[in-house]
């Protein structure tokens, strides 16, 4: 196992070390990162400090952390909703919770070791960003629709189809409040945020981002919004994003969402309901389609 080590310098003033390293890495949690603070596996300026040390800025901070061993991942056998499968690919209905690529502090449990599990010729696919089948991504609170390649021509080609947006991809979520119009374009570019790097936002010069929504039901308490969203870009947390920049943010979305959250929920209330794309060897249009969870059915009719 190779040793990996990050270096960054601390932009901002005031914040504790232990915040700034979380924000940093991916899949640890803030428990973890003291731990390894208090073991001397991150410095600043080359030194050693306390996990509360606050930061004035300008400051170098190094973290010493254990690589993924060749990037391994161990097949699982887990059970999966598989709505649709032939020789070429598959479509899943994943549910709320599961990670989908294995990472830090998420090595088994991931749709990527039941997939492997599954269908063991997907692990033997020549593929050098190592996506294991896997087309897109869904968050790990986003339940619905995942489509998985079975084979390296299938994989090209659906890529391909995202890529060149012929693929419809439509989602459900419960807003916190209903959009101002019944129909709408949200228009906004994303980019990583420089204040909060695990968080994406409205950039002005960050990458195009278009969806499109329409409000299905606004018959809730408290003005809640049951609304269909059509993602006609592919950023990640792109709907999130939109949703709290036109000031509607997703229900259950806690880094988005509002600081105080109105639902108790555990998840995002964000859906993947419909797929449609081009079958890579036939060339038929395929569409398939997953109705609401049932726990979310519960909550729409106990708001009602």
């Amino acid at each position: 196992m190779s040793i990996q080590q990050i270096r960054f310098t601390v932009e901002g003033t005031g914040e504790r070390l232990d915040k700034l390293v979380v924000a940093r890495l991916t899949g640890i949690s803030r428990s973890q990162v003291q731990a390894m603070i208090h073991g001397g596996l991150v410095t600043v300026d080359g030194e050693p400090v306390k996990a509360g040390v606050k930061l004035r800025g300008g400051e170098t901070v190094s973290v010493t952390l254990p690589a993924q061993p060749d990037d391994t991942v161990e097949p699982e056998v887990i059970p999966l909703t598989v709505i649709y499968e032939d020789n070429d690919l598959a479509v899943i209905d994943k549910p709320a919770g599961m990670v989908v690529h294995p990472g830090v502090g998420n090595k088994s449990g991931t749709l990527v070791n039941a997939i492997l599990a599954r269908w063991p010729q997907i692990g033997a696919m020549n593929d050098a960003d190592n996506r294991r089948g896997i087309v897109h991504r869904l968050d790990k609170d986003t339940s619905g629709l995942i489509l998985v390649a079975k084979n390296e021509s299938a994989l090209a080609h659906l890529m391909n189809q995202f890529q060149d947006r012929t693929v419809d991809k439509t989602y459900i979520a419960l807003l916190e409040r209903a959009p101002q119009t019944q129909f709408g374009r949200i228009e906004a570019p994303i980019a990583r945020d420089p204040r909060q790097r695990k968080r994406l936002a409205v950039i002005r010069d960050g990458k195009e981002a278009v969806t499109e929504f329409t409000v299905i039901d606004d018959h809730f308490r408290d003005g809640l919004a049951l609304v269909e969203f059509r993602p006609l870009t592919g950023r990640t947390h792109q709907i999130r994003v939109h949703a709290a920049f036109i000031e509607c943010p997703v229900v259950g979305d806690r880094v988005y969402g509002f600081r105080k959250q109105r639902v108790r929920m555990k998840r995002c209330f964000l859906h993947a309901a419909k797929l449609a794309f081009d079958h890579p060897s036939i060339g038929e249009r395929m569409q398939f389609e997953s109705p609401l969870p049932h726990a979310l059915e519960d909550i729409l009719a106990k708001l009602r």
